[in-house]
């Protein structure tokens, strides 16, 4: 495994953890326990962060994945790619809002938040999957510049 897919695979786990943890936060609460429901769901927005980096890095240093596939799925390929994400910050969005709603003890609305956004949080991951396994398992791609070649124009 080479550092174009290093990254893309560590990345990939994080976000498959943190939906996990998730579905273990949302059973625990369903079963009243709401001290280990706040672990979980802090571990969840910990490996939700731990993704964030790893792929910020990636983008910033090493460069991100051209599309490796058939030209004729080209197009549906990038629109499922903008689908997943505008899912995937609405995710983060939604998730900050939780979190923020729980800690302040406002837990009926923590509630519905939780709801809404665990469902968007499983989305998101289903399709950040899906992209790991389109741009590195069926259809591996090139390589652009990291961003800060771009920007120095090296």
């Amino acid at each position: 495994m080479d550092i174009f897919t290093l990254f893309p695979t560590i990345s990939t786990a994080f976000i498959v953890i943190s939906a996990v943890l998730v579905a273990i936060g949302w059973r625990l609460i369903i079963k009243g326990k709401r001290e280990a429901h706040k672990k979980a769901m802090i571990a969840a927005a910990v490996a939700a962060l731990l993704f964030f980096i790893v792929y910020t890095s990636r983008t910033l240093f090493v460069g991100n994945t051209s599309w490796g596939g058939p030209e004729e799925l080209t197009t549906i390929y990038h629109v499922f790619l903008i689908f997943h994400i505008v899912l995937a910050t609405v995710a983060a969005v939604f998730g900050l809002t939780t979190l923020t709603l729980g800690f302040k003890a406002k837990y009926a609305k923590h509630r519905k938040w939780g709801r809404i956004t665990s469902m968007i949080w499983f989305a998101t991951a289903i399709t950040g999957v899906m992209v790991y396994v389109l741009l590195y398992l069926l259809y591996p791609g090139g390589h652009t510049k990291p961003v800060w070649e771009v920007i120095l124009g090296a």
